[in-house]
């Protein structure tokens, strides 16, 4: 029976790794790399960089496929992450039919941590129901940056006994958010938190958060809006992308 472990690696500091992963990071005989790009480089080697760190004699090997990218513009959100969950879909069982012999050990190393905003599980699964391929699967959970994120803000995610929303930059823009008091924001791409009425509001703001690249804003929004809207303009030109979390405080 072939084997995959869906491992959380954590938001960018290879010391993030838990115990747990470093175990199952060390049961591996084939990781499974997908590239998104020479923008995105930097994230293959720290991937790279934590198997040499973590793995102990073992002998062990990288495959690279390219990663499917989401077709962008005005197709339907839901239905261009449909068709681009059954390209990635394509692509897994083709590395998981080609590239691992029975008994042996596959490895996908997930940014941050594999149940929240990855399609690996889901897709692993609706392999499986399909049928054409036949394997066993472990999730090993990981730190993610909305973890990461309050930790290098030194602030809890939530006040006494209040309510926390994480949601995505998208549904922010749309107005799509409860009246939670807290709200964590990821995968903003068009600097939704612009949306956002009341400039009381404290935002706490990081972006490659646990990487090298880190950059840390906070404060009032009415304050600090401009200065976050230039520097991810600034980020995203150094990096060719850009990568950011922030927690919005409302006020009480």
């Amino acid at each position: 029976m072939k084997k995959l472990s869906v491992i959380g690696i954590g938001a960018g500091d290879p010391d993030y790794l838990t115990m747990q992963a470093v175990k199952a990071l060390n049961r591996v005989d084939v990781f499974f790399l997908m590239d998104k790009g020479p923008a995105k480089h930097k994230l293959l080697d720290l991937r790279r960089e934590i198997c040499q760190r973590y793995i102990v004699d073992r002998t062990y090997r990288f495959v690279e496929a390219y990663s499917p990218e989401r077709e962008r513009g005005d197709l339907d959100y839901t239905v261009s992450v449909e068709a681009l969950n059954r390209a990635k879909q394509a692509t897994f069982e083709r590395l998981i039919d080609e590239e691992l012999s029975d008994g042996q050990c596959g490895g996908f190393l997930v940014w941050g941590d594999p149940a929240l905003y990855d399609s690996t599980v889901r897709i692993l699964q609706t392999i499986l129901d399909a049928g054409r391929c036949v394997f066993e699967f472990e999730v090993i959970p990981g730190i993610t940056s909305v973890q990461a994120l309050a930790a290098r803000h030194k602030v809890p995610l939530n006040g006494i006994g209040g309510s926390l929303e994480i949601t995505t930059g998208r549904r922010l823009a749309t107005g799509q958010v409860s009246d939670a008091a807290n709200v964590v924001v990821m995968l903003d791409a068009e600097d939704a938190y612009r949306q956002v009425s009341d400039p009381e509001t404290h935002i706490y703001w990081g972006a490659y958060v646990g990487t090298p690249d880190e950059i840390l804003i906070a404060g009032r929004l009415g304050d600090v809006a401009d200065d976050i809207e230039r520097t991810r303009q600034a980020a995203r030109q150094a990096h060719g992308w850009i990568m950011d979390t922030y927690l919005l405080r409302r006020p009480q």
